[in-house]
């Protein structure tokens, strides 16, 4: 048995209190949970940014990122609080309210959409559908009888291109071509293999995943074409939360790009989410320290040059949660109303 002598206990309680002294940081950090879309997603890209700017500058959090599912089932589990923060859009939301397409058979769904709040939007890009120059399909119409990434099952882009491939051609999934069922990293794999004839990703231009297959093939972009973007269905397309007619530019993937001209396609906007009930000061914390780092790479990172202060309230039909909202007045943000709660 061990004794305990009176100068044991007193080295102890003296341990004790020296534990006690130390920073936080030096024994705990508060572990929370960001989920996001694959590696290859511009998401992806500014959420990992996001996450290793708050762990470097905050030394009380550690976010650990999730890359695996949809955003549309990430929203439902930040909005239970079974996770802290996910990537979300405004189209989201408004289908979460009128509890529309894959939101109709979760009745909680526009309960749930109030209990979240957004932390800052930025621009996901624009709407990438590829092709190889050797298979012979330079429109949208030409994709019957193939097989087409349209995002992951259950996703809000497999649900947009859906939309797009029938608005635009009228070609039907599961009829007319085949969607493959897959995740955005097994999907650009299988595209770089040859498994896939089409491959759509709603990303930043230039895309790495893409920008490494064009250089040693001859890739093509398809897009909406002026006589099918004014029809009604297109309208409603682009007419949606956080969605706009946009541009592909011709050459933005160096020569092997076979496109002669721009590519009017969808442009896309996106953001962070958290749960109504997460701590004030933290989130103030993390937006005014990620905007900073931001600020400081942006020389060396070009694509960040589009996360601004300013973009965070682009689209907004979410109120920022009030640590976001103090931070983005401090940073000179002209906040709209429905930014506010």
């Amino acid at each position: 048995m061990t004794t305990l002598t009176r100068r044991s206990l007193l080295g102890t309680a003296a341990s004790a209190a020296a534990i006690a002294a130390l920073p936080r940081a030096a024994f705990a950090k508060e572990l929370l949970r960001m989920s996001t879309l694959g590696p290859g997603t511009s998401p992806n890209l500014v959420m990992t940014t996001f996450a290793n700017i708050v762990n470097g500058a905050l030394p009380d959090y550690e976010i650990q990122l999730n890359a695996t599912g949809a955003a549309t089932r990430h929203v439902l589990e930040v909005a239970m609080g079974r996770s802290d923060f996910c990537m979300s859009s405004p189209a989201i939301h408004a289908l979460m309210r009128n509890k529309a397409a894959m939101y109709a058979k979760i009745d909680e769904a526009p309960e749930l959409v109030k209990k979240l709040r957004t932390v800052l939007n930025f621009p996901m890009g624009v709407y990438h559908i590829a092709v190889y120059g050797d298979s012979g399909i330079t429109s949208m119409d030409q994709i019957a009888g193939k097989r087409v990434f349209l995002g992951p099952p259950g996703g809000a882009a497999f649900a947009t291109m859906n939309r797009s491939f029938k608005a635009v051609a009228g070609l039907e999934e599961g009829k007319d071509y085949e969607a493959v069922k897959l995740g955005w990293d097994a999907a650009a794999a299988a595209f770089q293999d040859g498994n896939i004839d089409v491959y759509c990703n709603p990303t930043n231009a230039p895309s790495p995943a893409l920008t490494q297959i064009a250089v040693t093939n001859q890739i093509r972009f398809l897009g909406i074409p002026a006589d099918k973007l004014e029809t009604e269905a297109v309208q409603k397309l682009v007419g949606r939360p956080g969605f706009s007619a946009a541009t592909l530019p011709a050459g933005v993937y160096g020569d092997n790009q076979l496109n002669d001209s721009d590519v009017t396609t969808l442009g896309v906007t996106v953001g962070i989410v958290a749960n109504e009930n997460a701590d004030e000061e933290m989130i103030y914390q993390m937006t005014k320290a990620f905007y900073a780092g931001v600020a400081e790479a942006g020389e060396s990172a070009p694509w960040l040059r589009a996360v601004t202060p300013a973009a965070a309230v682009k689209d907004i039909n979410l109120a920022l949660h009030p640590g976001a909202l103090r931070a983005l007045t401090e940073l000179g943000v002209d906040i709209p109303d429905a930014a506010r709660s």
